[in-house]
């Protein structure tokens, strides 16, 4: 198997970050919750301008390429993570807010290569943990207990338009 590359995103990229939440979040949330809001949210978190101001507020998009027998590099998958000042800590925390591979292209260590990154990152910029949230009945939830994260708690989310986001809030500490 071909070594995962892992490259920074720039603004360039984000119609490939908004391709791969497209053809992830049916197959992903389908099961889960309604297709209005699959697109309320893709929406909300996926528009040109909303992942320029992710970008341009210290949200660092990274991107999983793997090489193709023809020397061309594919791309898989993307993550997000960025620094968060939570209520009471004394440090800061980095937080894993989004971790997307594409249907075809899992299993591959993409997904693995990508949250390694964010751990990466959070260890260089000084972090002692790295978070995130996970939908409740998403199947990632095992993926990351099995990369060694705990559930903290349980958290309900209103974000408009009548929806929820119905998560766990996962940690690695290192």
């Amino acid at each position: 198997m071909s070594e995962i590359l892992i490259t920074k995103a720039g603004l360039s990229d984000r119609s490939f970050i908004r391709s791969v939440s497209e053809r992830t979040w049916p197959s992903t949330y389908g099961h889960i919750i309604s297709q209005a809001q699959i697109d309320f949210m893709l929406d909300w978190m996926y528009s040109d301008e909303s992942l320029a101001k992710q970008m341009n507020t210290g949200c660092a998009f990274y991107i999983a390429s793997i090489q193709n027998e023809k020397g061309e590099w594919n791309q898989l998958g993307f993550c997000s993570v960025s620094a968060e000042k939570e209520d009471g800590a004394k440090e800061i925390a980095h937080k894993l807010n989004k971790l997307y591979v594409l249907p075809e292209a899992q299993g591959t260590g993409a997904g693995k290569a990508l949250l390694n990154k964010a751990i990466e990152e959070a260890k260089k910029a000084g972090s002692t943990s790295l978070f995130l949230q996970v939908n409740k009945l998403n199947s990632a939830y095992s993926f990351y207990l099995k990369k060694g994260f705990i559930k903290e708690q349980e958290f309900k989310f209103d974000i408009g338009n009548g929806f929820y986001m119905d998560d766990y809030v996962m940690r690695l500490h290192f």
